[in-house]
């Protein structure tokens, strides 16, 4: 009868009370951490902490599939999107440390490759909005004045002037009639008011988009 050799123990270490082996992901994990600690000051520490948090705070702006594509490691992922879920202030105050934690082992590389994501897409959500503020001030300009037809043909040349004409003259029929549901005030969003408004915008997106 041959008898089983004994299993060698692991070597490893023990953290706070709770055994690491080495070569083990969670060993990896510590070396990339102390070796960040051991790469800056205190000072400068509690700084990129806090800027690393601050980033992970943002990444709930993006949606999955474009962390996905970014690279972020999967324990990152889980751990924003159980902060989506969570609403009481205090467990999401420490699912956003959490998540600060995770983010300090990221590399500089990928850093930059979020910080570059998230502000490609203020930029965008700051162009919708002044394309939506263009809108506005257009439609405003058209009900206002007979003149702004002549400056919107630089916009729109090939424009239907007759549908355009009506929609502009209702909506000052409906920006000046009474309002049943607010008396003594002007029923200023009446179905025209959001038509004109749509072809406006829906006109000026492709004006922009031909210009580019």
């Amino acid at each position: 009868m041959i008898l089983a050799m004994p299993r060698k123990p692991p070597k490893g270490y023990f953290v706070r009370g709770h055994f690491v082996a080495y070569g083990s992901a969670e060993d990896a994990e510590l070396k990339r951490a102390a070796k960040w600690d051991a790469e800056y000051s205190k000072t400068d520490l509690k700084r990129l902490s806090a800027e690393r948090q601050a980033l992970g705070e943002r990444l709930l702006e993006l949606n999955a599939a474009v962390l996905q594509r970014l690279g972020l490691p999967e324990d990152v992922l889980q751990a924003l999107t159980e902060a989506r879920r969570i609403d009481a202030f205090e467990a999401r105050r420490r699912q956003l440390q959490y998540i600060g934690k995770l983010m300090r082992r990221l590399d500089d590389e990928l850093v930059a490759a979020l910080q570059a994501a998230l502000d490609e897409q203020h930029r965008g959500h700051a162009a919708q909005t002044a394309r939506l503020h263009e809108a506005e001030q257009w439609r405003e300009r058209l009900v206002a004045s007979d003149d702004a037809l002549h400056d919107w043909r630089t916009i729109e040349p090939e424009a239907d002037w007759q549908r355009l004409r009506a929609l502009i003259r209702q909506a000052r029929k409906d920006r000046t009639a009474p309002n049943p549901d607010h008396p003594g005030q002007p029923a200023r969003h009446s179905r025209a008011w959001r038509e004109l408004f749509q072809h406006v915008r829906a006109a000026l997106d492709a004006h922009h988009t031909a210009s580019v």
